[in-house]
């Protein structure tokens, strides 16, 4: 499996997860000319804008650590544009969520949601 398969098998495995907690997807993989956003989803009075980041383990590091400054101010950015688009009045809030899959797709799956991981 390549790195873009597996990259949108995360962000479906992480779509799956958000659903089954009541999130509402609005949007997958938004992209502009200032950036990318992986997932926007809503729930209760939050607008979410998740990141997502597939890592066979965090033995290394956690996959969180993968969100720099840098790319945050992007997706901060995308976010505000997103927002210029469609009007909303709900809260944005910035996630990150880890899918560690040490044998693939096929194998044993764990999900960390991290609300507000950033700002």
């Amino acid at each position: 499996m390549d790195n873009r398969t597996k990259g949108s098998w995360g962000e479906e495995r992480a779509a799956r997860y958000l659903r089954l907690r009541a999130y509402r997807i609005l949007a997958k993989n938004f992209r502009c000319r200032l950036g990318e956003i992986d997932l926007i989803a809503s729930r209760g009075r939050f607008l979410v804008f998740a990141e997502v980041k597939l890592r066979k383990s965090d033995r290394f590091a956690e996959a969180r650590e993968f969100v720099t400054r840098a790319k945050q101010e992007r997706i901060l950015a995308t976010a505000q544009l997103w927002m210029q688009e469609h009007e909303t009045s709900l809260q944005p809030r910035f996630d990150v969520i880890e899918i560690y899959a040490p044998d693939g797709p096929e194998g044993r799956v764990r999900v960390n949601h991290i609300e507000n991981a950033f700002m």
